[in-house]
């Protein structure tokens, strides 16, 4: 088989800490290499090196059989390579056919911007790949979904040979994973070479065909996907196997903590929302890409108005004007979007721990810094969060242990109801079996839980009931005994139980 791409003795280290450490991977024309690891491994570090966003110690990147230098991102798009990452980097406030041609763009014979080329040739190429969008469409008012097709198409767009996926499927419908596994399989038959990294296991054996691990900054193995299972991946990921990561003890009770009554939006298409929540429960809330899952819980929580609706906790009505209310009676919301919504980046993990209990721990507008340390070390030990100090930067940290410190923060401030949307989006197998351990402690102590997640097989394992939802309305409430795929998805689609 010919070989795309072959990356031999390749290490990298910032200050004392080494990131890779002498290590390899090699991808064939016409190949889906899955490349896995624990947060920390050395994934992320590797591809930004073949993409020149870091450059190598050692080791040599060899590209169609030319050993080359990879200086930065222009060298990697010359010699063909591509990144969709899970954040979408494109200019948002430009329409997609600008961002097609950004760098790039067409003049006609006068001088001027060729507009009815960039987006006649931009139409095109997204009807070629089934995207249903137009090229004129600015993308800030696209759906991430949407962004990330656009991304995807963009690469495809360059004429690119090897393209990196970097958790592609996060955000999408099941629908447009599909077509993004369509694409995957186009390209490989036109020759190109995929490197695919997903924390989603089920995805590896869809569509890859080998797959390479890596841990602790080092090659493991290289093994045949069809030669391989679930249980070898994770052990040789984590050094140990696990049998059932959702293996949690429920503490559902029967005390009602939460009560949601025909809540309404101002300005979306929730409507009549109603359902309640136990003490020690974990309440699923499924539905695809647009359901008003989301939608639904910042209205509860404060964050948006809703038109309509009653919120009562312990049987006593809430109003809430912002999230501060809700804080203030013992809510907490880990939001989808950690990065920007969940952490402030630029700040410590002690800051991050601390951000909503400061007032807590202030006395004449003074903070208790001896307090506040104490809570930083005390949590950081007890969720296990694997940092340098307190003061390190949480942009550094890994995505498993960034949302350990969210949930940390919420501890702290001593929420009994905890909104938890898409918690281990980015997450990888182990810190994920960290965070499910953490939701079971969590509900023993009488803390519930609203797990919002597109993923089935963590609703199901997790949750003690599921509400399902479609185009904002709540097509019912499914209890454990009756969870199937079929019966979440047929909901999920619009459709009633028979």
């Amino acid at each position: 088989m010919e070989q795309l791409l072959s990356m031999k003795g390749v290490s990298k280290s910032f200050g004392i800490t080494k990131a890779l450490d002498n290590v390899m991977l090699e991808l064939n024309k016409g190949e889906c290499l899955a490349l896995m690891g624990e947060n920390g491994a050395g994934k992320s570090t590797l591809i930004k090196i073949l993409m020149g966003v870091h450059i190598k110690d050692s080791g040599f990147i060899c590209v169609r059989n030319d050993i080359v230098d990879i200086n930065n991102p222009y060298d990697a798009r010359n010699l063909g390579i591509a990144a969709v990452y899970q954040d979408v980097f494109l200019a948002p406030e430009l329409s997609i056919g600008e961002n097609f041609f950004l760098g790039s763009l067409p003049y006609n014979k006068f001088g001027m911007v060729d507009w009815k080329k960039i987006y006649k040739e931009s139409n095109e190429h997204l009807n070629s790949l089934n995207i249903d969008l137009n090229s004129k469409d600015v993308l800030s008012t696209l759906s991430i979904a949407q962004q990330q097709m656009v991304a995807i198409a963009k690469s495809i767009y360059q004429n690119a040979s090897i393209f990196i996926f970097d958790e592609p499927t996060a955000l999408l419908t099941n629908d447009e994973k599909l077509q993004i596994f369509e694409i995957i399989e186009n390209l490989k038959k036109k020759g190109c070479g995929i490197i695919y990294i997903s924390h989603r296991m089920e995805e590896i054996f869809q569509i890859a065909d080998r797959v390479t691990i890596l841990k602790d900054g080092q090659y493991i193995d290289t093994l045949d996907v069809k030669n391989t299972n679930e249980n070898m991946i994770v052990k040789l990921m984590v050094g140990r196997a696990f049998v059932d990561m959702y293996d949690i003890e429920s503490h559902n009770k029967d005390d009602i903590v939460l009560e949601v009554k025909n809540v309404t939006s101002n300005i979306n298409n929730v409507k009549d929302i109603s359902f309640d929540l136990n003490k020690g429960e974990i309440l699923g809330v499924f539905g695809l890409i647009g359901a008003g899952r989301t939608e639904t819980m910042r209205m509860i929580f404060g964050a948006d108005k809703m038109k309509s609706g009653v919120v009562k906790i312990n049987n006593k009505s809430m109003k809430f004007k912002s999230p501060k209310d809700a804080i203030k009676n013992s809510m907490g919301f880990i939001a989808e979007d950690r990065k920007y919504q969940s952490l402030a980046l630029s700040l410590s993990v002690h800051d991050n721990i601390n951000l909503p209990s400061y007032i807590r721990n202030s006395r004449f507008s003074f903070i208790n810094i001896l307090n506040t340390k104490k809570y930083s070390k005390e949590y950081v030990e007890k969720f296990n969060i694997k940092i340098q100090n307190i003061k390190q930067r949480i942009i550094n940290l890994s995505g498993g242990n960034q949302q350990k410190v969210v949930i940390a923060k919420w501890v702290l401030t001593g929420s009994k109801i905890l909104i938890a949307d898409e918690p281990t989006i980015g997450v990888d197998v182990g810190a994920k079996a960290e965070i499910y351990k953490l939701f079971e402690e969590l509900t023993s102590t009488g803390v519930s839980i609203i797990l919002i997640s597109s993923y089935l097989p963590e609703v199901m394992g997790l949750s003690d009931r599921i509400m399902v939802m479609h185009e904002g309305a709540n097509m019912g409430i499914v209890n454990k005994n009756n969870f199937t795929e079929e019966n979440l998805m047929m909901l999920a689609s619009g459709l009633n139980l028979s």
